[in-house]
């Protein structure tokens, strides 16, 4: 999410008012965020994600994924200045209570949990801009020599192996601290993404809209972004705002043409039946986020939100939602069923908590991407008669170069694999989808990923903010000798 952009945007459509909130001929002033010092805000955070992949696949598991959790978090601003603030969450994994459908639908709090167990920490104090937009962390230290010790102990007190990742990870943290907000507490940037530290006038109906151009792969990307003061509650002293962005269809749809070839490739024999209209649509691609806030007229602060990302290309369709509730205020958004269902299909999952500090933890995934545990023998039921063993492949490198990633920051390691190699990777994914792996450069283990589609043309990407990092992996793989070996995770 980018809410430091969605405020910059907010500032500059939004005429500034110096009055206290009020009602006038001109329209609705909210005020600027004025959050009271010294007071704990509770909120009630429910989370899902939705991946579907019911166009390619028949198998359960495979083709449609739902991840949610429930949790209770606190926030106290500290204090505050013309700089900025400093504001302190305290963090739980528990259940809250009165949640709709049974505990085990709620895997995200498990993976929550080994979070902030890996972590060492129930408590973030950060630094913030006025506008609530966190920009840096306090006791980064501390949570860095805590993951130190559970790499040095390890499971059963075996130290952790240099190619298991962990002081890659730890590296990352200590160059980027945001890093641990974003995993332990992303609620921070949604909430600041309706506060302003200065007043705003708006009128209801009236739509302000703006874009700017993102690069997906070399491509550049129109992307339109729309607020709009949607109502207001005279007795609650509230204002609903709504936020849309929308990619620009075709130019996305182009960026994502490569991927999209590779997914139709992977799936060359369902592909042959489609029909000239079904084609076209899986040829289309599309990205749109929707916010709502509830942002109160007393302190201008957002009491409410609810987040709705979705990406659909080649066929599949990738949606996550986030709402959020001040516990001291009434509800007033509508939540979409996923967050409220009793009865929710799930994943087959078996999550191992991490007890002690004894315990390393793994690769950092994304908490709505959840670690599959996987048995000394790993197999999947193929197409043909019976299960077969998914055996590790070793690949050989064509080019390995670095290049800026198609978002607004870090980079990636571009890999381009041998002809022979890039049939060899195609036939693991497609035995592997569904599965998480690892990819090991020089045997060590560089990332994890879960693979939801067959990956044909052997093409790879490997994310990381750290270009000096990518750089090394780059050289690595210039060397006569270099490999690379991608197997399933044990």
């Amino acid at each position: 999410m980018t809410s430091l952009y969605w405020k910059s945007f907010a500032s500059a459509c939004l005429c500034v008012t110096l009055s206290h909130p009020a009602w006038s001929a001109g329209g609705i002033e909210i005020p600027g965020y004025a959050p009271a010092t010294g007071v704990e805000r509770s909120y009630r955070v429910l989370k899902a994600t939705e991946t579907d992949m019911s166009f390619w696949f028949d198998k359960p598991g495979a083709s449609a994924m739902t991840m949610r959790g429930a949790f209770r978090q606190r926030m106290t601003v500290l204090s505050r200045d013309e700089d900025g603030m400093r504001v302190r969450w305290s963090l739980s994994a528990d259940l809250p209570e009165g949640i709709a459908g049974l505990a085990d639908s709620y895997q995200m709090n498990l993976l929550y949990r080994n979070s902030l167990t890996a972590y060492g920490t129930a408590a973030l104090e950060l630094e913030t801009d006025l506008n609530g937009n966190p920009r840096d962390l306090s006791g980064v230290d501390q949570i860095v020599t805590h993951m130190g010790e559970m790499a040095a102990n390890g499971p059963g007190g075996v130290p952790a192996a240099g190619e298991s990742g962990v002081y890659d990870i730890i590296a990352k943290l200590e160059a980027n601290p945001l890093q641990i907000i974003a995993a332990l507490v992303p609620e921070a940037q949604l909430l600041a993404t309706g506060q302003s530290y200065q007043a705003e006038t708006m009128e209801i109906g009236q739509a302000s809209a703006t874009s700017r151009d993102e690069d997906y792969g070399g491509v550049s990307v129109p992307v339109t972004s729309t607020w709009t003061l949607e109502s207001t509650d005279a007795t609650a002293r509230t204002a609903t705002l709504s936020l849309s962005e929308e990619a620009d269809a075709a130019a996305f749809s182009q960026s994502q043409q490569p991927a999209i070839a590779n997914l139709i490739s992977g799936f060359a024999e369902r592909a042959k039946n489609l029909t000239a209209d079904q084609l076209a649509s899986v040829k289309r691609a599309s990205k749109s986020r929707s916010v709502e806030l509830v942002v109160s007229l007393n302190d201008g602060s957002t009491l409410e939100a609810s987040e709705i990302v979705t990406v659909a290309s080649g066929g599949t369709t990738l949606r996550t939602y986030t709402h959020i509730q001040r516990e001291d205020m009434p509800a007033s958004l509508q939540l979409p069923t996923v967050l409220t269902a009793k009865d929710l299909q799930t994943p087959d999952l078996h999550i191992e908590p991490l007890p002690s500090s004894k315990v390393g933890p793994g690769i950092l995934d994304e908490l709505s991407i959840p670690p599959a545990p996987r048995k000394a023998s790993q197999t999947v039921a193929p197409d043909n008669d019976g299960p077969k063993a998914i055996a590790p492949v070793s690949l050989e490198v064509k080019s390995a170069k670095v290049v800026s990633a198609p978002t607004s920051f870090g980079s990636e390691l571009d890999i381009m694999l041998t002809p022979e190699s890039a049939a060899k990777f195609q036939d693991f994914t497609q035995a592997a989808v569904g599965e998480i792996t690892q990819v090991l450069i020089n045997d060590k283990v560089v990332i994890e990923p879960r693979i939801l589609t067959p990956i044909t043309g052997g093409h790879l990407v490997i994310s990381e903010p750290d270009s000096k990092l990518l750089q090394d992996m780059a050289e690595q793989l210039t060397l006569p000798e270099a490999k690379i070996l991608v197997r399933l995770r044990p």
